[in-house]
């Protein structure tokens, strides 16, 4: 924590982020903005061209539809070799007597029917007098005629007699060997000579089969995958065609989009339905998912080249300054005897420039001023040099502190001034009550160190009750010796664990517990180790605990003091109770001084 605020508190890591801020937030919305941009741009692109096919396909459908329905109406109309039959011709007596349709034998009629169309594949008439079959084949195929759903078809056509009928797509199954998928057209033969009446007198009824090729050379066009959905629906929104085979059933397809399926709509009118196609998004548009990934890679590479070049350009303008200032805290420790390495001109090459031209006239100023004094006072030096004076002490563990931080070795820093705050804590004499947070303080500074030294393999763990005040008083140098013991005979053993430290308050008393997970101990160990402590006299064994156990009675009374638990292979527990003390101005006075 006290590294990260001295580093957010540098004017070269503020340079650094305000560099890598200026140049990575344009960078991010300008590159968010353009992908948004293109990524709508192309969606819409994309959608208005599937819609023109759509309109595209239908229209062709459409167009198809209506040429059959010419086709159809030839008995009406007459044949392509520009014949034309009156409408006076009574129909009834051609069909039934004269087996002609036009005046022409219904065998070549229907011939003539088969070869209008490449896409027509078969075509048969039914005389409504004797449900008589004609038929005319493309192919070889053996037509079964007892297979042919007629009376599926003739029963259809009787809702709407006067108009075309158009039967879903289905498989010619009437035929032995076919795997051909078709539609199938019908439209009935109207006697028209006769006296217009409500039931129109039906002499025969004409089918053919159309091939599904011609739809799928329409359909083609869109490329559909296995995701997508393409329907043609009649009026009553049952399926005629698509590439799900679902014929004849009646099927509900929304012509919203959600959000993965996009669905465009376009009517047929010759089958008074429409064409609906749902296409997969994620399909649709995963080239350009590709392309985004892509630019958001671009986007990262480039955050990351501008987070280095800001990273090195920061290093780069830091490092003479750092080497000024390490320079500087040699001077303060009294060697004068160095100077700044210039490299560049300019303004840190002036300022290196500046710092040696200070360090000459210093040295000059010094010789001349001061130099008969320091001879003067060499003895009284020499002297003082054989006592290690704590100020003295504290002060150069601070410079070696402050070369380490400088030196970019702040773990090593960190341990020196966790050792100087001990060595103020333990030298300062004449005190025996302490604030808890003084305590705890010096307990973390000792535990630091322990965890530097055994390679953070053992990790300090506090918690402290709400209702505990850290200003309540205690023993100085209490905790510290039985951490130690916790660490020396619970965790070192077995290589690695935690101590955890729990402060509550218990009543009017002060609990205080230790606790280790490490090896632990025996019960027997338990009890004498608690024998020990109750014993009057020098300890034999245990020191530490048992000098902590005399000097709480000795400062505290007999009823305070210390209480061991533990289990083999899960730890060990110390409780201390202490009473309820706060610090008062003879207890504390060094501690405030701090």
């Amino acid at each position: 924590m006290l590294r990260w605020k001295q580093l957010t508190q540098s004017l070269f890591f503020k340079f650094s982020a305000s560099f890598i801020l200026v140049g990575l937030v344009p960078l991010s919305l300008l590159s968010y903005y353009a992908v948004q941009s293109f990524t709508s741009h192309v969606e819409r692109y994309t959608t208005n061209n599937l819609r023109q096919m759509v309109l595209y396909m239908s229209y062709n459908v459409n167009s198809a539809l209506t040429k059959y329905d010419d086709i159809s109406k030839l008995m009406y109309t007459g044949r392509y070799d520009g014949y034309v039959e009156g409408s006076d011709e009574n129909q009834t007596r051609k069909v039934n007597e004269l087996e002609q349709i036009n005046s022409v034998p219904i065998e070549s009629f229907l011939k003539t029917i088969l070869y209008s169309d490449p896409f027509i594949r078969n075509v048969y008439f039914v005389r409504s007098s004797d449900m008589k079959l004609y038929y005319q084949l493309r192919t070889n195929a053996v037509l079964i005629p007892e297979a042919l759903p007629l009376q599926d078809w003739l029963s259809a056509m009787k809702e709407r007699p006067r108009n075309i009928a158009y039967f879903a797509a289905h498989d010619e199954t009437y035929f032995a060997r076919s795997d051909k998928q078709v539609v199938t057209i019908g439209r009935n033969l109207i006697d028209i000579s006769l006296p217009l009446e409500k039931e129109p007198h039906v002499v025969g009824t004409l089918f053919f089969d159309v091939s599904t090729d011609m739809f799928n050379q329409f359909f083609s066009e869109m490329k559909l995958n296995g995701k997508d959905e393409l329907y043609v629906l009649d009026e009553q929104g049952r399926f005629y065609f698509g590439h799900r085979n679902n014929a004849g059933k009646t099927v509900t397809v929304s012509d919203q989009d959600d959000g993965q399926m996009l669905a465009l709509s376009e009517p047929i009118p010759a089958l008074q339905g429409r064409i609906v196609t749902r296409l997969s998004k994620e399909e649709l548009y995963r080239q350009l998912a590709t392309t985004r990934t892509a630019v958001y890679i671009a986007i990262v590479i480039c955050a990351v080249v501008l987070i280095v070049m800001g990273v090195w350009f920061s290093r780069r303008l830091a490092a003479p300054i750092r080497q000024v200032i390490q320079k500087m805290v040699t001077v303060e420790s009294g060697n004068l005897d160095t100077h700044v390495e210039v490299r560049s001109q300019d303004e840190i090459g002036r300022l290196g420039h500046g710092f040696n031209r200070m360090i000459e006239r210093l040295q000059a100023f010094i010789d001349e001023a001061y130099v008969a004094e320091i001879k003067q006072k060499q003895t009284e030096l020499n002297a003082l040099k054989s006592q290690i004076r704590p100020h003295y002490l504290y002060n150069t563990l601070e410079v070696i502190r402050m070369n380490a931080v400088h030196s970019d070795v702040p773990e090593v820093g960190d341990m020196i001034l966790s050792l100087s705050n001990q060595l103020k804590y333990v030298i300062d004499y004449g005190e025996e009550w302490v604030p808890l947070q003084q305590e705890l303080d010096h307990l973390r500074d000792y535990f630091y160190i322990i965890e530097v030294r055994f390679e953070n393999r053992y990790e300090l763990r506090t918690h402290i009750a709400d209702d505990v005040r850290l200003s309540w008083s205690v023993p100085k140098l209490f905790l510290q010796p039985l951490v130690e013991n916790a660490v020396q005979h619970g965790l070192r053993p077995q290589g690695k664990g935690t101590v955890g430290i729990s402060i509550r308050k218990q009543e009017d008393r002060l609990a205080i517990v230790i606790v280790d997970d490490g090896v632990g101990m025996e019960k027997e160990e338990v009890e004498r180790i608690t024998a020990r402590l109750a014993e009057e006299g020098a300890p034999s064994g245990h020191v530490g605990m048992k000098n902590v156990q005399e000097r709480i009675r000795s400062l505290c009374g007999q009823e305070f003091g210390l209480s061991v638990t533990s289990r083999p292979h899960i730890g060990t527990s110390v409780t201390i109770e202490l009473p309820i003390k706060e610090v008062h101005d003879d207890d504390s006075g060094s501690a405030r001084g701090r």
